[in-house]
């Protein structure tokens, strides 16, 4: 009987380095314009809540780790 090894054929070490790569870019992308919005003065509708910069630019560094990371893993 032949061995099938599953990380060979779907490519799981490669799959993980996508996944923190497009979590990465998520986050920085989705931090970033909240950043952009706020400085424009904008806010969303319906929303309550204050902007947290402290924790928008926390993400954007977590964000860039990790896309840096992911591009370094390639």
């Amino acid at each position: 009987m032949n061995d099938v090894d599953f990380v060979e054929v779907l490519d799981l070490d490669r799959m993980l380095v996508l996944m923190v790569l497009a979590i990465g870019v998520a986050m920085l992308v989705g931090n970033g314009f909240a950043v952009w919005q706020h400085h424009k003065g904008n806010k969303p509708k319906g929303e309550d809540g204050e902007f947290r910069p402290a924790r928008a630019y926390w993400l954007i560094a977590v964000g860039l780790i990790m896309t840096t990371l992911g591009l370094l893993s390639f």
